[in-house]
C-alpha cells in the first residue's frame, strides 16, 4: 500500500474514533473506614457529532461523570480518554487550552460572574482565548440571539429570572464553538416553551455544527431529541435505555 493511500485511512480511523472514551472508571471518596462510590465500573464512548443523556434520579452519579468527562476530577480507578490521551497525564496548562477551546461546560449553578453583564458574561471566555474584538462581538451576539435573550444583554445576572441566566451559561458555552458541550441539568430552571428550544438547538449544533452534545437531566423532552440515553444508578451506569415500552419507566421509583 502506498503512503498516500495509508493517510486517508488512518484519518478515517482517526474522524471514526470516540472523542471521548471512559475505561471501567470510578470515582470513590473516603468517609470514615469506608469508601463511596460516586461513579463505579463505568464505560463509555462519546462519538463525535452525538447528543447524548445521562438519566437517574439525584444522586445516581450524573454530576461526577460530567465532572470525569471534563477533566474537572479524575477517576480513582480507570481512565477518561480525550482522543485517546487519558485526561490525567494532561498538565495545567493543556487543561487549561482544552477548557477555553474544545470543552464547554454549563454548570448547573450557571456561574455567571454577578458584576458583568449578560453579553460581558458571555464575551469574557471568548477575550480569555485571545478572539479578536469583532468576532468576539459577531459570536457574542449571535448566541444571545440564539437564546432569545439580545434584548437582555445589557442586563445583570440578579436582574434576570433563574431560566435567563440559564440561557446565558448555555451562551458562553456556544460561543467558544467547542468540539464537546457538557450540561449539566440544561432543563433546571426552564420552562417547557424554553427547555424546547434549547434542546433543539443542542440538537442543531450536534447535526449542523459538527458539537458532540453530553447532558445530563431529569426532562423527559430531551430524551426525545437525543441520539444515546444512558442510566445512572447507584453510581453505575446501564446499557442504553429503551424508553420504547414505557418511557417513563427510568423516572419511576423502584416501589412505585
Amino acid at each position: 500500500m502506498s503512503q498516500a493511500s495509508e493517510v486517508p485511512a488512518a484519518e478515517a480511523r482517526a474522524a471514526n474514533a470516540p472523542l471521548i472514551e471512559v475505561v471501567d472508571a470510578s470515582r470513590s471518596f473516603r468517609l470514615g473506614s469506608e469508601d463511596l462510590y460516586a461513579v463505579k465500573n463505568v464505560s463509555l464512548s462519546i462519538q463525535r457529532n452525538s447528543f447524548v443523556t445521562l438519566v437517574g434520579r439525584s444522586g445516581s452519579g450524573k454530576t461526577t461523570l460530567l465532572n470525569l468527562l471534563a477533566g474537572l476530577d479524575h477517576p480513582t480507578e480507570g481512565k477518561v480518554l480525550f482522543e485517546d490521551r487519558d485526561l490525567a497525564t494532561f498538565s495545567e496548562k493543556e487543561m487549561i487550552q482544552l477548557r477555553r477551546g474544545r470543552v464547554g461546560v454549563v454548570f448547573q449553578s450557571f456561574a455567571l460572574l454577578p458584576l458583568l453583564s449578560a453579553y460581558e458574561n458571555v464575551e469574557l471566555p471568548l477575550r480569555i482565548a485571545g478572539i479578536g474584538a469583532k468576532e468576539r462581538s459577531r459570536r457574542t451576539e449571535e448566541v444571545l440571539e440564539l437564546v432569545g435573550l439580545a434584548r437582555r444583554s445589557k442586563h445583570r445576572p440578579f436582574e434576570l429570572s433563574g431560566g435567563e441566566q440559564q440561557r446565558i451559561s448555555i451562551a458562553r458555552a456556544v460561543a467558544i464553538q467547542p468540539d464537546i458541550i457538557l450540561a449539566d441539568e440544561p432543563t433546571g430552571e426552564l420552562d417547557s416553551t424554553n427547555a424546547s428550544n434549547i434542546f433543539g438547538l443542542f440538537r442543531e449544533m450536534s447535526r449542523d455544527r459538527n458539537m458532540t452534545i453530553v447532558a445530563t437531566t431529569h426532562d423527559r423532552t430531551l430524551l426525545e431529541m437525543a441520539d444515546q440515553i444512558y442510566e445512572m444508578a447507584d453510581g453505575g451506569l446501564s446499557q442504553r435505555a429503551d424508553l420504547s415500552a414505557d418511557p417513563e419507566a427510568m423516572f419511576k421509583r423502584p416501589d412505585s
